[in-house]
C-alpha cells in the first residue's frame, strides 16, 4: 500500500513514511492511493474477531510495511491501556446505540488512535535511530491523549498548543500535570483555529520540519484515522448480523476527522455502514457545508463542547479530494483560493454527492443540555459532544436501520456543563479524581509563529 498527497506534490510512499512524515511535504494530506473493499468472505470472518484481532486485520491493510507479528504487538501494547475488555463497548440506550469510546487512560475517543500512534511512533524510531518532536493544536481532547501515548517514552519529546482557558478545567490539568521531562504545554493566547494554522504553518517550513524532526499527532497523520477507522467496522459489523444490513452513525465532529475515518469505513465494508450523520454545535462550518454547499469562515463561538469549537476542519481536504475526483491539481487550487477568501463554493451536482454522503445538523447549547438531561432520566449520563452527536442522530433516524452515535469523551471531562443540565456534578472517575492537586507545569504564549518556533528551537529535542 503506498501513499499520496491530496495536492499531487510527492512520489508515492509506505505507510511508516506517511506516519513519520505527518503532513505531507507539499502542504496536502496523505491519503492511501486506494481503498480496497473488504470480499464477503473477510467481512464473515470478521464478525467473529475481538477487537484487538479485527485491528489487527484492518490495519494490516494499510500498513503492510509492518510485519504482522510486529504490529500485532503494536495493537496489544495500545489497547492494554484501556479499562473494558470490549475496548469500544456498545450500549443500548433508547434503542440507539451508544458507541463508548472513552475508556482510554484518558477518557476520550482520542486515546483509540493515540495509544496506537505513540508505540508506533516509539517503534519506528527504533529502528532507524532517530528521533522525534512532536508538535500539535488541540481543542481539548487530542493533546491530553497525545501526552499520554508519548510521555517519557525515548527518542521523543512533544510539545501540545491549547487555547488558554477555553478547554474545560479538567481537559486543562490532563495535560498540564503531566510533567516529564518530555512533555511541553503551550497554553496560546487565541483559540484553537489560531493554534492549528501555527502548527499547519510550521510544517510547512520544510527546512524548519527537517532540521527538528518535526512529527504529527493532529489527525492530519494518517495512522490517527486508521485506527478510527476500526471501531466503525467493529460496530457495524456486530449490528448488521451474519445476513448483512445497513447501520447508520451520528458523529458529533469539528474537524473533520472522525467522520471521514467513518467515511473511509463505508468504503471498506460495502453495504454495511449507510448514513453518516455530522452533527456540530453552533460552530457550524460543516454542517453549512452539507447542507448549504458552501464551505465559508465563521467566528468560533466557546460552546459547552469545546472540542468542536472550530472553524477550519483541518481533515476536510481529504474528503475534498474525493469529492473532486481525485484531482489532485483542483484541489490545490481550491486550498490556495480558500486561504485567499476564506470561502469554497460547489457545483449542483457535487453539493448532490456531498448530501448524499453525509446528513448533517447544528444543535444549539439549550438543545445539548435539554438531550443530556433527557437521557439523564433514562438512566444514561451524556458529555456535551455525545449529546451533540445524539440529537442530531435522532433528527435523521432512520425506522428499523441501527443508530450508532458515538460517545467521544466520558461526562466527568465537562462537569460545569453536565451539572447545568442535570443539577449536580457528575462523579469522577478514578483516572481524573486528585488532578486539581498535583503538580503542573505550562508556558503562556502569544499566538505568534515565530513565538512558537523559538519556544521549540530552544526545547527539541
Amino acid at each position: 500500500m503506498k501513499y499520496i498527497s491530496t495536492r499531487g506534490g510527492i512520489a508515492p510512499i509506505s505507510f511508516s513514511e506517511a506516519v513519520m512524515m505527518g503532513l505531507a511535504t507539499d502542504g496536502g494530506l496523505l491519503l492511501p492511493e486506494t481503498v480496497i473493499p473488504a470480499t464477503p468472505d473477510e467481512i464473515e470472518a470478521w464478525q467473529r474477531l475481538s477487537y484487538q484481532d479485527l485491528a489487527c486485520a484492518v490495519i494490516s491493510r494499510f500498513a503492510d510495511d509492518i510485519p504482522a507479528g510486529d504490529l500485532r504487538e503494536l495493537i496489544d501494547r495500545s489497547y492494554a491501556t484501556f479499562t473494558h475488555p470490549e475496548i469500544t463497548p456498545l450500549v443500548e440506550v433508547d434503542g440507539l446505540h451508544i458507541l463508548e469510546l472513552f475508556h482510554g487512560p484518558t477518557l476520550a475517543f482520542k486515546d483509540v488512535a493515540l495509544q496506537f500512534l505513540g508505540n508506533v511512533f516509539e517503534y519506528l524510531l527504533k529502528k532507524s535511530g532517530g528521533r522525534m518532536n512532536i508538535l500539535g493544536a488541540t481543542s481539548g481532547d487530542t493533546g491530553s491523549a497525545a501526552i499520554y501515548g508519548v510521555r517519557g517514552k525515548a527518542r521523543i519529546n512533544i510539545f501540545i498548543l491549547h487555547p488558554h482557558k477555553r478547554v474545560s478545567p479538567i481537559q486543562e490539568l490532563q495535560m498540564t500535570t503531566v510533567t516529564d521531562p518530555n512533555v511541553f504545554n503551550i497554553a496560546l493566547q487565541g483559540t484553537f483555529d489560531d493554534g492549528q494554522a501555527i502548527v499547519k504553518a510550521i510544517f510547512n517550513d520544510l527546512p524548519f520540519k527537517e532540521k527538528y524532526a518535526l512529527g504529527a499527532v493532529n489527525s492530519i497523520n494518517w495512522a490517527r484515522i486508521l485506527a478510527q477507522v476500526v471501531y466503525y467496522v467493529h460496530a457495524a459489523l456486530k449490528l448488521s448480523g451474519p445476513a448483512g444490513g445497513v447501520v447508520d452513525f451520528s458523529v458529533p465532529t469539528g474537524n473533520f476527522g472522525d467522520i471521514f475515518a467513518g467515511h473511509v469505513a463505508r468504503l471498506l465494508l460495502p453495504g454495511r455502514i449507510g448514513r453518516l450523520i455530522l452533527a456540530t454545535n453552533e460552530n457550524d462550518l460543516l454542517a453549512r457545508f452539507v447542507n448549504d454547499g458552501e464551505y465559508s469562515l465563521g467566528k468560533v463561538v466557546q460552546t459547552s463542547s469545546p472540542s468542536m469549537d472550530i472553524q477550519v476542519a483541518s481533515n476536510f481536504e481529504r474528503y475534498l479530494f474525493y469529492l473532486y475526483g481525485q484531482d489532485a491539481a483542483r484541489v490545490r487550487a481550491a486550498m490556495a483560493g480558500f486561504g485567499a477568501s476564506g470561502r469554497l463554493a460547489f457545483s449542483a451536482d457535487e453539493h448532490g454527492q456531498v448530501r448524499r454522503d453525509f446528513a448533517a445538523s447544528s444543535v444549539s447549547q439549550a438543545e445539548t443540555l435539554a438531550t443530556i438531561a433527557a437521557f439523564y432520566r433514562q438512566g444514561y449520563l451524556l458529555d456535551p459532544h455525545t449529546a451533540v452527536g445524539v440529537k442530531a442522530g435522532l433528527e435523521f433516524r432512520r425506522a428499523g436501520i441501527p443508530l450508532v452515535c458515538l460517545a467521544t469523551a466520558h461526562p466527568a471531562k465537562f462537569g460545569a456543563a453536565v451539572a447545568e443540565a442535570i443539577g449536580r456534578e457528575p462523579d469522577l472517575p478514578p483516572a481524573l479524581a486528585g488532578l486539581a492537586g498535583k503538580a503542573s507545569r505550562c508556558e503562556v504564549l502569544v499566538a505568534e509563529i515565530g513565538v512558537i518556533m523559538g519556544f521549540v528551537e530552544q526545547n527539541a529535542l
